[in-house]
């Protein structure tokens, strides 16, 4: 049953162009799906039945799985019986009939401008790895990238005199501009931290101790770090300067177009809803300061 999920994933790979990201997230739903088949009695995916499905949901929320842990499970499962149908391997779809869980929508995180402000000072030394975190940090959020887009930069997709980095997309690259502050710490990484970081020739912009790409997950350890020594209590991630990018662009008056397409949002409503934070917040103010609110 494995062996078809692997052909299900070069299908989404090379035809769907679906991200290496979302190619693990649908390899870990799957495999854990099939383990739970097996274990009980299933040994073949043309025997999936409704019930099958519908008990190992139940197994998911007794392990204590979120509403959106299942609800992408469930959306793994119903891509997956969908592409064996079509392909004649399977006669009906077990999870045809299966709903997603109601998920409650939560608003993002965003920190302060002070909070953002600590962070991207911390790094404060000359040397080559704290020139470079001062360099990812700066840059992620002058341009609201995602962490994944930030590790994924090669020098070819970073134009240092126009100030813009280029994001690409198997759908569609976008272009981003990020400010002078940004700029100054890339321009000091780029001449003298990378440098000393790299040993081979290799396209990646950020790299580790090694010289070779950095991973995300190295990228979230060394903010955590980071947070920990600025005395930062908030749980403060890589999507934290994602949110913060938009919402403080947002509130100083930036256009929700624009904002929208910097982040690559495909629905605006994504977008929207730092625009929804920004009302909610001078509401606040005006309630608490007007003498009259």
């Amino acid at each position: 049953m494995k062996q078809k999920i692997e052909d299900f994933l070069v299908f989404l790979l090379e035809t769907k162009k679906i991200s290496q990201n979302t190619i693990l997230s649908y390899r870990r739903d799957l495999n854990k799906m099939v383990d739970y088949l097996v274990s009980h009695g299933t040994q073949s995916l043309d025997k999936v039945t409704a019930t099958n499905i519908n008990s190992y949901v139940l197994f998911l929320e007794k392990e204590g799985k979120s509403s959106a842990t299942i609800s992408r499970n469930i959306s793994s499962m119903k891509t997956f019986f969908h592409y064996l149908l079509n392909r004649g391997e399977i006669t009906t779809e077990p999870t045809e009939m299966i709903t997603t869980p109601k998920i409650d929508k939560k608003n993002p995180e965003i920190a302060s401008s002070s909070t953002i402000d600590k962070l991207l000072k911390a790094p404060s030394g000359n040397t080559p790895k704290e020139v470079r975190d001062r360099a990812m940090l700066e840059l992620l959020y002058a341009t609201g990238i995602r962490v994944s887009e930030l590790v994924d930069l090669t020098t070819s997709d970073i134009n240092i005199q126009m100030c813009y980095i280029i994001c690409r997309n198997p759908k569609r690259d976008r272009v981003v501009p990020f400010g002078h502050k940004a700029k100054q710490i890339l321009v000091k990484y780029m001449t003298t931290a990378r440098p000393a970081l790299i040993h081979d020739e290799i396209p990646w912009l950020f790299v580790n101790f090694f010289g070779r790409k950095l991973s995300r997950q190295g990228f979230w350890k060394i903010l955590k770090e980071y947070a920990a020594s600025c005395g930062i209590s908030d749980d403060i991630t890589p999507h934290t300067f994602r949110h913060s990018f938009g919402a403080h662009l947002i509130e100083n008056g930036a256009d929700i177009r624009a904002v929208q397409e910097m982040m690559g949002h495909a629905d605006i409503s994504s977008t929207q809803i730092y625009a929804e934070l920004s009302s909610k917040r001078l509401r606040q103010v005006y309630d608490k300061a007007h003498p009259r609110g």
